[in-house]
């Protein structure tokens, strides 16, 4: 029973209730609660922590000021990666997006990236370490030969895994179509990693303990402060939630698997900013905050 109570209480149409009703620690409790998740999405989407933070707290903002018009027609998180959706979809570029290439163009940069030995260099950080940091920054950065809306399709279909019902009411689109550019985005990326990529296909000669020195010097990785391992939580395909029956028995190909791997990380504590914007005016009239 007490079990019972608390699900209640920590339950998305609970908290919203309560923040509607002037309760301003039930809105506080919304935000802790979703925060990772809008983090994590956007960290994959534009590949950088700083720019990922900032779309986090932009995210959160907007979920706070339209969060009377949540109708509960779908689920909480369904209205919140739609908003996600929206936003990213129509962001300015983003300083990696700005580069942003094309698949042949990426493999023609890693071609030129000289095969390096760390061992001829000396780091602070542990070589698995830097390495590991290298694959990460660069499977990032092929999401990002992905246009937006694929990458968008590829994150909730692919990593996350959402449902074709659930990512057609995200993306505003039929479940067909969901599916259909969900197949294209993986093709191509997956077509790049089998040509070109050595995690999967052994024939390929890149390697990323190879690449990473060249990763350094590019600025990629950096070897004082690990972007994609530092406040790490879990890993992404930890935290998806248990599938529908249908999904239960589909094999994981090998492909998904290394980027459901990635680290699930800690959003930067952007709570302080927030409780500013809760002591607005605007937002104390709208939630009759005392």
């Amino acid at each position: 029973m007490t079990k019972k109570l608390t699900d209640i209480k920590t339950s998305d149409t609970f908290l919203i209730e309560q923040s509607l009703a002037g309760n301003k620690v039930a809105l506080e409790n919304i935000i802790k609660k979703h925060q990772d998740w809008i983090y994590n999405i956007a960290l994959t989407f534009v590949g950088d922590k700083d720019e990922a933070a900032d779309l986090t707290q932009e995210v959160l903002i907007k979920i706070i000021t339209k969060l009377d018009s949540f109708k509960q027609k779908s689920t909480f998180r369904t209205w919140v990666h739609r908003i996600i959706k929206n936003h990213f979809l129509n962001m300015k570029r983003g300083k990696y997006e700005t580069n942003a290439t094309t698949f042949e163009q990426f493999g023609q940069g890693l071609d030129q990236l000289p095969n390096e030995s760390l061992s001829d260099y000396s780091y602070e950080v542990e070589d698995k370490l830097l390495v590991k940091e290298a694959k990460i920054s660069c499977m990032k950065g092929m999401l990002l030969c992905l246009d937006r809306e694929q990458r968008m399709i590829y994150i909730i279909g692919e990593l996350f895994e959402f449902t074709d019902i659930i990512g057609s009411e995200i993306m505003k689109i039929t479940k067909e179509n969901f599916r259909v550019k969900l197949y294209r985005a993986k093709k191509q990326l997956y077509n790049f990693m089998d040509n070109k990529c050595g995690l999967i296909n052994k024939n390929n000669p890149c390697r990323c303990a190879r690449k990473t020195a060249g990763f350094i010097k590019m600025g990629f990785v950096d070897p004082v402060n690990l972007h994609f391992q530092k406040d790490t939580i879990t890993s992404i395909n930890k935290v998806i939630d248990e599938k529908v029956e249908i999904y239960k028995d589909q094999v994981i190909s090998e492909y998904q698997k290394i980027f459901q791997e990635h680290p699930f990380l800690q959003s930067p504590d952007k709570l302080e900013s927030i409780k500013k914007l809760l002591s607005s005016e605007t937002i104390k009239e709208t939630f009759n905050f005392d």
